[in-house]
């Protein structure tokens, strides 16, 4: 029977059974009464049963045409969501990011623009908080950690981000009164309360004994920058994380080769080992490892 369906009949079946009326059913499908008529009349005879009980301008579906009617509405209901299915644009891959504040205002969402124009075919989605993701959420592709405070969750992948220096850092006019370590000590310093790097670790690093206390105190490093930016003292932070403002001149390094600074890996990309073969985690880690300056990244087989 496949290979001889009526799809014509079924199809002006369907109108008029659905309608109960030869007359709208025309009306829906562009073709005459008389014609929906002679449709169904072979339906009829091909099926040796009557779908319609007829009367006088009115029409009825029998028991074998509701049978009939009810199959051929679900066949067509599918028919037409696949074909809308097939029609329809395929879904861009969504890539989600957690970052760790931060390191997402101060160098991950000013360069996020040149990996969207790179990987058009990718919807980004950016997110930042403390706290460590939850993966099994689905709130998130990747998460970029801080390490110190927050160490990667046992199962998942670890991507280091490298070495960051911790460096004094200020605006142009505080530095011009700082020629060594020891001129740190009349300066207002800016603290960063959750920093892996304090002051006290930076001045027993240069062999000085405890730094002046009462500064003003930051929960982020991105105030804390912004702050020591418009000059409201010096802060104690990740040239990495200043680095437009260390570019544009509004910071400045005033003990840049005369001073001890302290080195850590500070940030991690972490993800499940289930996202290691999905195309846009692959683009963005090797993105992210290029802005850094890393090497390739060693991204596991799933």
């Amino acid at each position: 029977m496949r290979q001889r369906l009526p799809l014509t009949a079924l199809r002006a079946f369907e109108a008029a059974a659905r309608r109960e009326s030869f007359r709208a059913a025309a009306e829906e499908l562009s073709l005459t009464p008389s014609a929906v008529s002679h449709q169904v009349r072979g339906l009829e005879a091909l099926l040796g049963t009557a779908l319609f009980q007829r009367g006088h301008r009115q029409v009825r579906v029998t028991e074998a045409g509701r049978a009939l009617m009810a199959a051929t509405q679900s066949a067509f209901d599918r028919i037409a969501e696949t074909l809308e299915a097939l029609a329809a644009p395929p879904a861009r891959p969504r890539l989600r990011i957690h970052a760790a504040p931060s390191f997402a205002a101060q160098w991950l969402a000013p360069r996020l623009p040149a990996f969207i124009a790179d990987h058009p075919a990718i919807a980004v989605q950016l997110a930042a908080s403390a706290e460590a993701v939850d993966f099994a959420s689905g709130a998130a592709d990747v998460d970029i950690l801080y390490v110190p405070k927050t160490p990667p969750a046992p199962g998942l992948e670890v991507i280091p981000l490298g070495a960051e220096t911790i460096a004094p850092l200020c605006a142009p006019a505080i530095a011009a009164r700082i020629a060594r370590p020891a001129d740190l000590a009349a300066e207002r310093l800016i603290e960063s309360e959750h920093n892996a790097v304090r002051w006290p670790d930076w001045f027993a690093a240069n062999g000085l004994g405890p730094p002046p206390s009462g500064g003003p105190a930051y929960d982020r490093s991105f105030l804390a920058i912004a702050a020591a930016a418009d000059a409201l003292g010096v802060a104690l932070e990740s040239t990495r994380l200043a680095a437009r403002e260390l570019a544009s001149g509004r910071l400045v390094q005033p003990l840049a080769g005369r001073a001890a600074d302290i080195a850590i890996a500070a940030h991690a990309l972490v993800f499940p080992p289930a996202s290691a073969a999905r195309p846009e985690v692959i683009a963005f880690a090797t993105w992210l490892a290029d802005g850094l300056g890393l090497g390739p990244p060693a991204v596991p087989a799933p």
